[in-house]
């Protein structure tokens, strides 16, 4: 079954006199039929990686997005491979996806910046569907299975842990900190978004998941964002409350991704339309 049609919508993040996150308008910058979505940004800023299916061949590859010019390029193209969520390393010097193999085994493999020189990054972990880097040697993982589990692995020695059970897709580094948050799931109760100290494995609850949402995105000051629907929100500790930041209803869409920007300036939405 193909994925959902989805585009990459970006908006200007400003930040009020008051303190308010503010969204300008989205622009749909992918407008096509099919799958364009799992954004990431380049750690310069200048643009962002995404993945895209090729509406002819089925074959699913890396892209970049240019900010500057709008132009997009290839930047990873494999068959019968597919590759997904592409992240920068930490040191800059490549970034790392979850290929989908000639064998359907889904493992974590590393790219130089310009797509060529792949090489497996953990050979026994696997099937990998999401991850994030803590710091340049830990990398927090959901593998698939019943249940989904989240693993911590450190790449050198290739030690790999179980943390927690039952969780959801999407893992983000915690901006000024080598800790990430992840989503746990509840059943008919919704989702919580945690905290983990990869080092320790001390795990807390920051916030309750919108609606049983799974995808947030932190901006860099470490204010919290989540979406339902077509409506942003920011997570407001001290009210122990999610306060709504833009409704973009008008626009006919539903968010489910997000990625900021790293200095905060932008954030990309992956949205599909539910009007016209």
């Amino acid at each position: 079954q193909a994925p959902p049609g989805t585009d990459i919508w970006l908006a200007d993040l400003t930040t009020s006199p008051e303190g308010r996150l503010v969204v300008g308008t989205p622009m749909n910058v992918t407008s096509r039929p099919g799958y364009d979505n799992q954004p990431m940004f380049t750690p310069d800023g200048s643009g962002f990686w995404y993945t895209a299916i090729d509406t002819h061949t089925g074959e699913t590859d890396i892209w970049r997005y240019d900010l500057g010019t709008g132009e997009v390029t290839r930047v990873i193209a494999s068959n019968p491979e597919s590759e997904y969520s592409a992240t920068p390393l930490p040191d800059g010097r490549g970034l790392v996806v979850v290929r989908v193999e000639a064998d359907s085994a889904q493992r974590l493999w590393r790219f130089d910046p310009d797509g060529s020189n792949p090489r497996v990054l953990l050979p026994d972990v696997e099937p990998v569907g999401y991850f994030a880097f803590a710091d340049p040697q830990t990398v927090v993982m959901y593998v698939l299975g019943e249940p989904p589990t989240l693993r911590v692995a450190r790449l050198e020695g290739g030690e790999v842990r179980v943390v927690a059970e039952d969780v959801g897709r999407s893992i983000q580094p915690i901006p000024g900190t080598t800790q990430v948050s992840f989503v746990r799931r509840h059943g008919e109760e919704g989702t919580t978004i945690e905290r983990l100290d990869p080092a320790s494995g001390a795990i807390e609850v920051i916030a309750p998941g919108v609606d049983g949402g799974d995808f947030h995105a932190w901006t860099p000051d470490g204010r919290l964002l989540q979406a339902s629907g077509a409506r942003l929100y920011v997570w407001d500790a001290g009210e122990g409350a999610w306060e709504p930041v833009a409704d973009l209803g008008d626009l006919g869409i539903r968010i489910s991704r997000l990625a900021v920007r790293p200095d905060g300036a932008q954030i990309a939405l992956v949205a599909e339309r539910v009007s016209d």
